[in-house]
């Protein structure tokens, strides 16, 4: 029923990982991956080559998220990802195309991607391999992200394009509002 070979031995530990993660609750979770003790994350979310994640304090993960880290992922403090939300650094495109979509494939392209501080980024959004986020960006739910973000806007669309932009006078402002009908 198991097989046997170098790829299934290497992945059962991952399978069996995420198996157990699902029993956990977001701390439980965060520490069973080694994940700063501030960071939630949520059930069926999917971190691919853990060991090439670099994540900040006070993240959270949402539900269904799938985090590719293979070609490097680094993620900031305070920052969330929605819900559903895929976050790509490998591409196999060139693989398929030549008919050597294969483990190890020298054609998988890897690149890394870099979501900043402060950030929010909205569910069921797609970040492509090699794009960098700035810090205090809003990624609004939907977005195809296929290029580097700057600090401090908001994105939104397919691909993603800077909506507006947000200075710190604004977000202190928006906090009070937020903060005085609550």
């Amino acid at each position: 029923m198991f097989s046997d070979d170098e790829r299934s031995n290497r992945l059962r530990p991952l399978i069996l990982t995420e198996l157990v993660a699902q029993y956990l609750n977001d701390t439980e979770r965060a520490r069973f991956y080694g994940l700063p003790e501030t960071t939630r994350i949520r059930e069926r979310a999917k971190i691919i080559s853990p060991d090439r994640l670099v994540l900040g304090e006070h993240c959270w993960i949402g539900e269904g998220a799938v985090l590719d880290a293979s070609g490097g992922l680094t993620i900031g403090e305070h920052t969330s990802i929605g819900v559903n939300t895929l976050v790509f650094t490998h591409s196999s495109w060139l693989a398929n195309m030549m008919l050597e979509n294969h483990p190890g494939s020298d054609l998988i392209e890897r690149k890394p991607v870099r979501i900043g501080k402060g950030c929010f980024v909205g569910g069921l959004s797609v970040l492509l391999p090699g794009v960098t986020v700035g810090d205090f960006v809003v990624v609004q739910p939907n977005s195809v992200v296929a290029r580097d973000v700057p600090d401090r806007c908001l994105v939104a669309g397919n691909p993603a394009r800077v909506f507006s932009h947000h200075d710190e006078d604004h977000i202190r402002a928006e906090a009070a509002r937020v903060r005085a009908s609550g």
